[in-house]
C-alpha cells in the first residue's frame, strides 16, 4: 500500500513537472494536472479521515482554502475536533505545525517574535527571535479570546504573509495557512472579530456536532487504544506548485459574471438585492468576497477533474465564502433569522443567466 501511494507521488510530481515547462496554452496538460490533482487530493482526505470522524464538509474547505491560498475561521462548541483536523492535516501534509492559544494576556511579541540582546565574544548584537507565528501551518485557537491588538497582529501576517518587528520585515514560510477557532456560545472575556478583519477570511465553517454512527466510531477509535498512523502526502513544494495550477483553471465571462451578481445581491441599496436581503442586512458583502468565490469555484473545478469553473461550483461555495462578510440588521437579529437562510435564499431565486 505504502509503494502504491509512493508510485502516485511520483507520478504526480512528475506530471506537475511537466505542465511548468509546457505551453500554459496546452489544454491537456492542464487536464492532466487536474486528473492528479484530483487524485492525490482522494488520498490526502482518507489519511486525515484515519484520525478524523465525519465532519466532511469541514475537511474539504479546509482543503479547499489552503490550496486557494486562504484561511480558514472554524466556529463550533469546543470537543468537536477542531485541533485534531489541523494537526492530522499538518502531519498528512508534512508540514510544520504549531498551535497558539490564545487569551487575554498574549501580546503580539509573543506571536510573531522579538528582537533581542544576545553577547557573542564580549560584544552585544541584537538578534530577531522568532515567535510560533513562523510557521507552515498556524492553529490560532480561540482567536477572539485575545486583544484586538493581538488579533491584528495574526491578521496582518495572514494578509501580507510577512511579519514586521522593529521595522525589519520578515517573510513567512510558504505556504502559510491560519486555521482560527473561535467558540461561538461563551462570550464572556472574548473580542469578537471586527468584520473588516473577519473578511481577511476565505470561509468561515460552521463545526456541528457528530451523529450517532460518528460518534460510535469516535468512542471505538478512542477508547481501545487506537493509533492511528498518518502519512505524509504532499509536501510544501507540492502544494505552492498546485495553489499556481489552481489559477490557470478556466472560468468563462457569464460564470464570473454570476459570482459578481451573487455579491452584488447581499448590497441591500442594490436593484439584484432579493426581498429578504433589503429586509434583513445592513451591509453586504465585499469585493474580496467575489475572488473567493472564483477561487473555491476552480478549486471545486479542479478536484472533480474539470478544467472550468461551473455555476454549481460557485453555489457550493456561497455559505462558507459569505456568511463572515455580511452584516444582519436588528429586525433579522429580532426575528431569529440567520445569515445562512438568507443566504440560502439569495441561491435559490438569483438566476444564472444575465437578467
Amino acid at each position: 500500500m505504502k509503494r502504491q501511494k509512493a508510485r502516485s507521488l511520483l507520478s504526480g510530481l512528475f506530471l506537475l513537472n511537466v505542465w511548468y515547462r509546457a505551453d500554459m496554452s496546452t489544454t491537456m496538460t492542464l487536464e492532466e494536472a487536474a486528473k492528479t490533482f484530483s487524485k492525490q487530493y482522494g488520498l490526502l482526505r482518507d489519511e486525515i479521515q484515519k484520525s478524523v470522524v465525519g465532519h466532511d464538509a469541514i475537511v474539504e474547505g479546509v482543503l479547499i482554502s489552503l490550496f486557494a491560498g486562504g484561511h480558514a475561521l472554524l466556529e463550533g462548541v469546543p470537543g468537536l475536533g477542531k485541533t485534531l483536523l489541523i494537526r492530522s492535516l499538518s502531519e498528512a501534509l508534512h508540514l510544520q505545525f504549531t498551535r497558539i492559544q490564545f487569551t487575554p494576556d498574549l501580546m503580539p511579541a509573543d506571536i510573531t517574535g522579538t528582537t533581542v540582546v544576545v553577547e557573542v565574544g564580549g560584544q552585544r548584537n541584537f538578534e530577531f527571535k522568532q515567535g510560533p507565528l513562523f510557521s507552515q501551518m498556524v492553529l490560532a485557537d480561540e482567536i477572539n479570546r485575545a486583544t484586538p491588538k493581538t488579533q491584528s497582529a495574526l491578521l496582518e501576517a495572514m494578509q501580507e504573509k510577512s511579519v514586521t518587528v522593529g521595522g525589519e520585515t520578515h517573510k513567512l514560510q510558504q505556504p502559510f495557512f491560519v486555521m482560527a477557532t473561535q467558540n461561538p456560545i461563551e462570550q464572556e472575556g472574548t473580542y469578537p472579530l471586527p468584520e473588516a478583519q473577519l473578511d481577511r477570511f476565505f470561509f468561515k465553517l460552521h463545526v456541528g456536532y457528530s451523529n450517532r454512527s460518528e460518534l460510535m466510531e469516535i468512542l471505538n477509535r478512542t477508547t481501545s487504544g487506537h493509533q492511528p498512523n498518518v502519512e505524509p502526502v504532499l509536501d510544501a513544494e507540492q502544494i505552492v506548485s498546485y495553489q499556481h495550477v489552481i489559477r490557470e483553471v478556466s472560468i468563462d465571462q457569464h460564470v464570473q459574471d454570476y459570482a459578481v451578481r451573487v455579491v452584488l445581491a447581499t448590497h441591500p441599496e442594490e436593484q439584484l438585492a432579493t426581498p429578504q436581503v433589503q429586509s434583513f442586512l445592513r451591509f453586504g458583502a465585499s469585493p474580496r468576497a467575489a475572488q473567493t468565490l472564483v477561487l473555491a469555484g476552480k478549486v471545486r473545478a479542479l478536484l472533480e477533474g474539470r478544467t472550468s469553473v461551473s455555476y454549481d461550483d460557485i453555489r457550493a461555495s456561497v455559505l462558507p465564502a459569505l456568511r463572515h462578510r455580511i452584516m444582519l440588521n436588528f429586525e433579522a437579529e429580532a426575528e431569529g433569522i440567520e445569515g445562512d437562510d438568507i443566504l440560502q435564499n439569495l441561491i435559490d431565486t438569483l438566476p444564472t443567466d444575465i437578467q
